[in-house]
């Protein structure tokens, strides 16, 4: 089978690693790809919003298959239109992608079926956000309602803070946001939980933690996520049964009944409380880096699924685990999430040894007459895989230390929640 994947992180990476190991794999080209991609695919540098070019090259390299890593395209219609000409893709339309590309238009979804989430209110303009101040207590979390690479969701502890963020979204911030969500903070613990899902079907596509905040000690800033693990011990099998049957079923009846049926990765972002899961946020393709400690675990090979998933034939399948446990740590650009220098070069990699069961997937780099540059905000994640979360992660700074690289930083306490000191 010939394969093009859309997209150029450490999401990407990790799933071309995995095509590349399938027995049904003939060919990959990635658009645009990245350093790492290169190695076993094809690398095509092209805009892959500009949908009549990324077709004329479906076309030329006979692909039988698109697989949509980031989210963008996938909200601006790209699976609507590869059906409409004919080309089989794994992802959700347009329609369903709104669940990640509208805070209101998930919470709505929220709110029409009883789907258990934190209060809100959908603003327009000022006047809406001081009438859900008066009668709401801090803190309050600020929500862009489109698309802002992770970085559109603020927790504000005073008035004057919700007022200054919701002036700046108003203000056009983030483009693709002209109103904004008001959320009750929902004190509890994070868990992300993933799955497959198909036109009638959805298969468990396990589960994670990450760790959003760019400093340690859970501070500072969002980023687009600074390490994660998986399994989530939060997830009980008590649990995934309220996940499924309050949040999740409620979430695909809801869009079958708009006969926008969903099919793709599907993102449950969950604020676990006295084991009662809250819907936070929906994904509408893999997280990223929680693919990264994802993927590593599947014991099923990644093109049967997304041809079953394709094929509305996922119950005929059973998805298969490792019994490991996986974890990622970032390596990122300095001043990241804010301004950040690119081309920086990373010299140690080349001559890497890395053990069995440890990974480098690459999330911005490029390469330049042959070296090895920086290429964004996150550059690296370095990925181990064994049965204790602690010595993973004493693994991954072993790797990390070889890499020597001047110009980036990590958090140091990724998986603090499951590493008892």
């Amino acid at each position: 089978m010939n394969i093009a994947l859309i997209g150029s992180g450490g999401r990407e990476h990790a799933i071309c690693q995995k095509l590349h190991e399938s027995k049904f794999c003939n060919n990959i080209i990635c658009v645009p790809g990245n350093a790492g991609t290169a190695k076993i695919a094809k690398n095509i540098n092209i805009d892959f919003l500009d949908f009549t070019r990324l077709l004329k090259i479906i076309k030329s390299n006979k692909i039988n298959l698109v697989v949509v890593g980031p989210e963008e395209p996938l909200v601006k219609g790209l699976v609507d239109f590869l059906v409409r000409h004919k080309v089989k893709v794994f992802g959700p339309n347009k329609y369903a992608a709104k669940l990640e590309g509208s805070k209101a238009f998930m919470k709505a979804i929220c709110k029409n079926n009883n789907i258990p989430t934190a209060q809100f209110k959908i603003c327009k303009n000022l006047k809406n956000v001081k009438s859900f101040l008066t009668n709401s207590s801090l803190p309050i979390v600020v929500k862009a309602d489109g698309l802002a690479a992770g970085k559109g969701v603020t927790i504000c502890n005073n008035k004057k803070q919700v007022l200054n963020v919701s002036n700046e979204i108003f203000k056009g911030k983030f483009k693709s946001s002209k109103k904004l969500v008001l959320e009750e903070f929902l004190e509890g613990e994070e868990a992300s939980y993933f799955l497959v899902v198909d036109k009638n079907n959805f298969k468990f596509f396990g589960s994670a933690q990450d760790h959003k905040r760019v400093k340690e000690k859970d501070l500072g800033p969002n980023t687009g996520g600074m390490g994660a693990y998986s399994p989530a011990p939060i997830i009980n099998n008590n649990l995934e049964k309220k996940i499924v049957n309050k949040i999740v079923k409620p979430t695909l009846q809801a869009l079958k009944k708009k006969k926008k049926p969903y099919t793709g990765f599907l993102y449950v972002g969950l604020m676990i409380k006295n084991n009662e899961p809250y819907l936070i946020e929906y994904n509408v393709r893999m997280g990223d880096p929680e693919c990264q400690v994802i993927i590593p675990r599947l014991n099923t090979d990644l093109i049967k699924i997304f041809s079953h998933a394709t094929s509305n034939k996922l119950d005929k399948l059973k998805i298969k685990w490792k019994k490991n446990k996986c974890m990622t740590i970032v390596l990122c650009s300095k001043g990241y999430p804010g301004k950040y220098k690119l081309n920086k070069k990373i010299k140690y990699l080349k001559n890497l040894n890395l053990n069995k069961g440890s990974f480098v997937y690459h999330a911005g780099t490029k390469i330049i007459d042959n070296q090895l540059f920086s290429n964004g905000g996150r550059v690296l994640n370095i990925t181990s895989t064994g049965k204790i979360f602690k010595t993973i992660r004493e693994n991954i700074f072993k790797v990390i230390k070889k890499i020597n690289w001047k110009d980036g930083f990590f958090r140091k306490d990724i998986g603090w929640r499951v590493i008892r000191k």
